[in-house]
């Protein structure tokens, strides 16, 4: 073979390969285009409701009443009457100014968190007051979001878009730490129709999101908790430690043993409620 034909067979195969590249290229864009177009277009399907509480809001009212994504299902500028209206209507959004006739934007997201607790809509702050505090304050007490007016719709539905992005990605993530629990607490002896398995599996992901609240557990776990399942923390305790001595009766004790690849008990010791949410927390969080 000579010079020139081996530089015409490397070019064509250069060529060849650098044009495997780029289709493979526009292959995975184009998986990545569909998937997001499928993402968006579910987005859409699922209309999300809104509740304006804003005495300026008309613009605003007039862009929700009139798009494909969102229903609007109640305005008020009155804070007690926007309390009132979330609890019934039930929206996925609450877009509110600070400043409300009656009680303050502040008071009115206390209230609807304390009430209606993880059914409580998305809380969007859009208001005049532009102070870093009144931004630091409502972030704090667990608004997701705030805008300083004048605010385009078309910006806060971008930012609402996103949340609602947020919000399906935790769902997976939570989805997915439920099964690993409930994998763990089957493997070591747990039965599924006993009260004191539901307490633990919440125990461990409240563990997961806040690990200090081991060190606080009769005073914030079992009342935290407790509050949940609309039962007293005393109750939430006993659960527990039966659902434990229920596993040990078992004599599964190995399993949790070969779980955590130590020798930590023995037949003849089970561990407190504490420890075994502390280890099964602490698995969690290692496996990310």
């Amino acid at each position: 073979m000579t010079n020139t034909d081996n530089v015409r067979h490397k070019t064509e195969y250069n060529d060849t390969r650098n044009d495997l590249f780029c289709r493979n290229n526009v292959v995975s864009l184009n998986s990545f285009k569909i998937k997001k177009k499928e993402e968006e277009k579910k987005y859409i399907m699922e209309k999300q409701k809104v509740y304006i509480a804003d005495a300026d809001g008309d613009e605003l009212a007039e862009f929700f009443t009139n798009s494909d994504r969102y229903s609007l299902v109640g305005r008020s500028a009155d804070g007690n009457e926007v309390i009132k209206d979330v609890k019934l209507y039930k929206p996925d959004f609450l877009i509110m100014e600070i400043m409300l006739a009656g009680m303050d934007g502040f008071l009115v997201m206390e209230n609807i968190k304390k009430e209606m607790k993880e059914n409580a809509p998305k809380i969007i702050f859009v208001s005049s007051l532009s102070h870093s505090g009144f931004i630091s304050k409502a972030i704090k007490e667990g608004a997701s979001y705030f805008m300083v007016k004048p605010v385009k719709p078309e910006n806060l539905s971008e930012r609402m878009k996103d949340l609602c992005m947020v919000r399906s990605s935790s769902q997976g993530i939570e989805k997915q730490l439920d099964e690993k629990i409930s994998n763990i607490f089957i493997s070591i002896g747990i039965p599924a129709h006993i009260k004191g398995y539901q307490f633990l599996r919440e125990a461990v992901k409240l563990a997961v999101e806040e690990p200090e609240i081991i060190g606080s557990i009769t005073k914030k776990l079992y009342p935290t908790i407790a509050e949940r399942f609309d039962t007293s923390s005393s109750k939430v305790e006993r659960g527990m430690r039966h659902a434990i001595e229920v596993a040990w009766n078992r004599g599964k004790i190995e399993n949790i043993n070969s779980l955590f690849g130590l020798k930590i008990y023995n037949s003849n010791e089970k561990p407190t409620n504490g420890e075994l949410i502390a280890l099964i927390a602490d698995k969690m969080i290692m496996e990310g």
